[in-house]
């Protein structure tokens, strides 16, 4: 407990690191996501084909190989840019192939009437996507937009791996290898990882009950 309490900096660094890189990587991913998403459900063959290919490389793909075909690759082709852009940058493409189809899921859900009602009240193919079909299909996969974004947090551990030493996980090695005392560093980091997942599930659960009042 000295040690914690003597190196607060350390954990609140690492914390503040893994939270900027989720941050990051779900916002960059969920707009990727929903890209795929539509083309997913396009009329154009082209577009359907190209993001089924997209999320079939991406989802069979382990992060930590990513990450480092990213972080070790890249450099080797002239490819050169900040570490942890390059970090957030691999796990935002990753994530994004599995928020497509949390999408496409909630999309197939819709029932048909509602887009047909749509364009007979003149809507176009845009205006439906944008005003029925994509706002109703992000309520109904809320809870595992959430279990996505708790995923993403986890993973992003991964970072230390590949020379993140600033986010949390990279901290608690760098402690641990100073003062050897795993139980004591690696149960702290455990128990931000923990409280982190249960807070952003408390808030998926409050904001959930919220829409179906207000709905």
């Amino acid at each position: 407990m000295d040690l914690l309490t003597s190196h607060p900096g350390v954990f609140a660094g690492g914390l503040l690191t893994s939270l900027e890189i989720s941050a990051w990587t779900f916002l960059l991913a969920t707009a990727g996501g929903l890209v795929l998403a539509v083309c997913r459900i396009a009329p154009s063959a082209v577009l359907r084909w190209t993001a089924r290919l997209y999320v079939n490389i991406f989802r069979n793909v382990p992060l930590l190989v990513l990450l480092t075909l990213f972080v070790f690759g890249l450099p080797e082709i002239g490819v050169l840019y900040p570490l942890f852009w390059t970090v957030v940058t691999a796990m935002a493409l990753y994530w994004a192939a599995f928020f497509c189809e949390t999408v496409r899921s909630g999309i197939r859900s819709l029932p048909r009437g509602q887009v047909e009602a749509a364009r007979a009240l003149g809507m176009t193919a845009r205006q439906v996507l944008t005003h029925v079909v994509l706002p109703q299909a992000l309520h109904r996969t809320l809870q595992p937009m959430a279990s996505l974004l708790i995923a993403v947090i986890l993973n992003s551990s991964l970072a230390a791996a590949v020379g993140v030493t600033q986010e949390l996980t990279g901290q608690t090695v760098l402690l641990d290898q100073r003062y050897a005392q795993p139980l004591t560093t690696f149960g702290a980091a455990a128990a931000c990882y923990v409280i982190l997942t249960l807070a952003v599930g408390r808030l998926a659960t409050r904001l959930e009950r919220r829409l179906v009042v207000t709905g």
